[in-house]
């Protein structure tokens, strides 16, 4: 790698922080970080649930340390962060990847479901971003990524949860950078399209749901977990440094049809 290509998108010396980094998309983001120089903390539900991301993470002889957090609890993000900033003594990078989806149809949508969706997808992620946030102020820098969706932009079919806390995600995105750019943090979003996660794999099991939605896609392929390391590191970099409240569609082309 050149000298400008280092200076630009390397993240030597960087910790990132990564939730939802057990496995799917979170453990791509996590690996790709790693390998373009940062220390990465992975975050799953448990301390348990990212110890193969930490084990691939080692394997590359990438530094990493991995805590357990639910992020619907506010109390324990809030430990968390202090945690990490306790050890690693500042927080370069944020994504805020963990989430949840519940299906049913919005007449059957019970409050126990609506609540569970929205208190990880957003609350959390407000949590997370407000708790970073902190200690990236104090250091006069910071990178936030937020994984929004295409249901960002869309509502989506029996998730009405899922699509408002991804809507919301979205202009929390931009809410933060209207006030955080003037303090040097770019806090900007990821919204993938289709992605071969466990999150999909119900639907990828239904043949005329997955040949339908195939057949939209330009790209003519779902994603793989590792479609989405170049915007990450893109957006983590200094080669982002002027984008500031963005929503970067990563979907194979679907919003373009």
């Amino acid at each position: 790698m050149s000298d400008y290509l280092t200076r630009q998108f390397g993240l030597h010396g960087k910790v990132a922080v990564v939730t939802g980094a057990s496995r799917g998309l979170g453990q791509g983001i996590a690996m790709a970080l790693g390998e373009a120089g940062a220390t990465v903390v992975a975050i799953g539900s448990s301390a348990k649930s990212v110890e193969s991301t930490l084990a691939q993470l080692k394997e590359k002889g990438i530094e990493c340390a991995g805590y357990g957090c639910d992020q619907s609890d506010t109390a324990q993000i809030i430990n968390t962060v202090e945690a990490i900033v306790e050890k690693h003594e500042r927080i370069d990078i944020l994504v805020n990847n963990a989430g949840t989806i519940k299906r049913s149809p919005a007449h059957e949508f019970s409050d126990e479901d609506w609540g569970d969706v929205i208190n990880v997808n957003l609350n959390g992620v407000f949590t997370f971003c407000r708790e970073a946030g902190k200690q990236m102020l104090k250091q006069g820098s910071g990178k936030i990524i937020n994984i929004a969706s295409l249901l960002s932009f869309s509502g989506g079919i029996t998730v009405p949860a899922y699509a408002a806390s991804k809507g919301g995600v979205a202009q929390l995105t931009k809410a933060l950078a209207n006030e955080w750019a003037s303090k040097n943090i770019q806090v900007n979003a990821i919204a993938p399209g289709y992605f071969e996660t466990d999150n999909t794999f119900n639907i990828r099991q239904d043949k005329q749901r997955f040949e339908s939605i195939s057949s939209r896609i330009p790209a003519e392929k779902w994603g793989q977990p590792g479609d989405l390391a170049g915007a990450a590191v893109f957006l983590s970099s200094s080669a982002s440094s002027y984008v500031n409240g963005h929503v970067l569609l990563v979907d194979g082309g679907w919003m373009a049809r």
